[in-house]
C-alpha cells in the first residue's frame, strides 16, 4: 500500500508540472519592401521622413526589437514594442536596412527575422547603391587556398537605378585593408587574390555608380589554413 501512495504523489508532483514555455519564432517582414524604393511616410522636413516599419506576429512573442541601420554611416536606431509595426525616422536619400527580433522574458533564446535593405526616396531621382554583399569568404572564416595559392573573393551588389560602373575592392593583411584594386561589374563578381598560409586577411568593397554615388561595406576578415 505504502508503495502505490508514494508512486501516486510521484505522478501528481511531476504529472502536473507547467508545460515547457516555447521559444518565439521569426518575424515575417512586410514594410518597406526587400530592395525597394520607399516613397511613402509622413515628410518631417526636406531631409527627413517618418515611416511605419510593419511585420506579421510571431508564435510565442511579448515583445519585438526592430533595428534600423543607416547603411552609409553603419548607424542603427532599435525600437522596443510589443505592436506589430512601429515608427522611425530616416533620412531621405539614404539606403536603409532593417530586420526584426522576437522575444519572450519567459525563455533565453530570441529569433531573428530576414533583414531587407530598401532606398528612403529623397527629392533627387537618383539613388546611392546598396552597400555590396560580401559573399565568400565570410567574415571570422577559415579557409583553403587553391593549388595556385589563392582564394577567390566574391560578392554581389544592387542599385536601383542599375548603373552601378565600377568596385573598389580593399584587400590586405591590415586593418583596415589599404591595397585596393578596380573591378568592372559582371554577372558574377569575383576576385582572386594571392594568399599565404596560416594568415589573417581583411578585405572590403567600395560601390561606385554612374552618378558618382557610393557606398561601402563594412571590414570582413577571413584566415588561410596551414
Amino acid at each position: 500500500m505504502r508503495k502505490i501512495i508514494v508512486f501516486g504523489v510521484f505522478l501528481f508532483v511531476f504529472g502536473c508540472s507547467k508545460d515547457e514555455v516555447k521559444g518565439p519564432s521569426s518575424a515575417i517582414l512586410v514594410f518597406p519592401l526587400q530592395n525597394s524604393e520607399c516613397t511613402t511616410g509622413v515628410d518631417i522636413n526636406e531631409t527627413a521622413r517618418l515611416i511605419t516599419f510593419q511585420w506579421e506576429a510571431s508564435d510565442n512573442t511579448q515583445t519585438y526589437k526592430l533595428t534600423v541601420e543607416n547603411l552609409l554611416t553603419n548607424s542603427p536606431q532599435v525600437v522596443s514594442t510589443n505592436q506589430t509595426s512601429a515608427q522611425v525616422e530616416v533620412t531621405k536619400g539614404t539606403p536603409y536596412a532593417w530586420h526584426v527580433v522576437s522575444e519572450n522574458t519567459k525563455v533565453t533564446t530570441s529569433a531573428t527575422s530576414e533583414t531587407w535593405n530598401f532606398f528612403n526616396a529623397g527629392t533627387i531621382r537618383t539613388h546611392i547603391p546598396f552597400p555590396a554583399n560580401l559573399m565568400s569568404p565570410l567574415s571570422g572564416e577559415t579557409v583553403l587556398r587553391d593549388i595556385n595559392n589563392e582564394v577567390a573573393l566574391t560578392w554581389s551588389g544592387l542599385d536601383l537605378d542599375s548603373d552601378i560602373e565600377t568596385y573598389e575592392v580593399f584587400f590586405s593583411e591590415s586593418n583596415p585593408p589599404t591595397q585596393w584594386t578596380t573591378m568592372g561589374t559582371n554577372e558574377i563578381n569575383e576576385l582572386k587574390v594571392s594568399v599565404e598560409e596560416d594568415t589573417v586577411y581583411y578585405w572590403r568593397i567600395k560601390t561606385i555608380d554612374a552618378e558618382g554615388n557610393s557606398s561601402n561595406t563594412g571590414v570582413y576578415s577571413f584566415k588561410v589554413l596551414e
